[in-house]
């Protein structure tokens, strides 16, 4: 028997599945997002005027990165601290030098006594008080110059130097060697003597005195007046010398001959 369909499009006795009405279709609303909260909502509303502002950037360390860097760091400053302590016992057993410097004591009185012999007269010995250190003194045997001399070197109180030199046998080219060929500029006295000035009108001069049978010079880049304060001491020390004896070679070629 044949059963003919229900007026509502229905077969008796026959049960179909639900017919899918979209024919597979997904629904929009399943796809957006529920806003949390009605800000966000406006936040993200197109007709909002002004947009908000977007979170600052923070960046974010992991724990065991952070104890690694805070290790280094302190590896760091625990090394610094020994190679301190391994440098400090160095150098505090070697303190720093004097503001002066060191200069070695020079026994001027005691090398003059030792040239005595050989120079044929008395080497001048300034006093001057300590205010000028003498940084060598020597007996010149004049094998370069072909004049023996007596030289003392002097550091002024000025942190300049003088030379003096004395001999008996001068000769108008040794004195221009050692004066340096510079002009004549006049006179000065010192000690009671006038000494030829020679001056470069920049640092060097050179002062001159023929007295009591040598040649006395001195030279150097100090001012005129511890020249002056020296030469004073010279002549000082040159008069209580005895007088130079002539060296015999100058007492033969004095002599006419027969």
């Amino acid at each position: 028997m044949t059963t003919g369909p229900d007026p509502r499009g229905e077969v008796p006795g026959c049960v179909f599945p639900a017919g899918i009405r979209d024919h597979g279709g997904v629904s929009e609303t399943q796809d957006k997002p529920v806003a949390e909260n009605p800000s966000e909502a406006s936040g993200a509303d197109p007709n909002n005027g002004q947009a908000a502002p977007d979170a600052p950037f923070k960046p974010v360390i992991a724990a065991k990165a952070a104890k690694r860097a805070n290790a280094s760091v302190i590896g760091m400053v625990i090394a610094l601290l020994v190679c301190v302590l391994a440098f400090l016992p160095i150098v505090l057993m070697n303190p720093a030098p004097k503001g002066e410097g060191f200069r070695p004591t020079i026994d001027v009185a005691a090398i003059a006594g030792n040239a005595t012999g050989v120079a044929g007269f008395t080497p001048v010995t300034p006093d001057t008080a300590d205010t000028f250190k003498p940084n060598y003194a020597r007996w010149e045997s004049g094998t370069g110059s072909g004049v023996p001399a007596w030289e003392i070197g002097f550091l002024t109180p000025k942190e300049k130097f003088i030379g003096l030199t004395q001999t008996s046998q001068a000769n108008p080219t040794w004195i221009a060697q050692q004066t340096e060929n510079l002009p004549v500029t006049g006179t000065r006295n010192a000690g009671g003597q006038e000494w030829e000035l020679r001056d470069s009108g920049k640092e060097k001069r050179s002062m001159i005195l023929q007295y009591r049978g040598t040649t006395l010079i001195l030279s150097g880049t100090a001012n005129l007046d511890e020249f002056a304060t020296l030469a004073a001491a010279v002549v000082k020390s040159a008069e209580q010398a005895p007088p130079a004896t002539v060296p015999a070679t100058a007492t033969s070629s004095a002599q006419p001959s027969a």
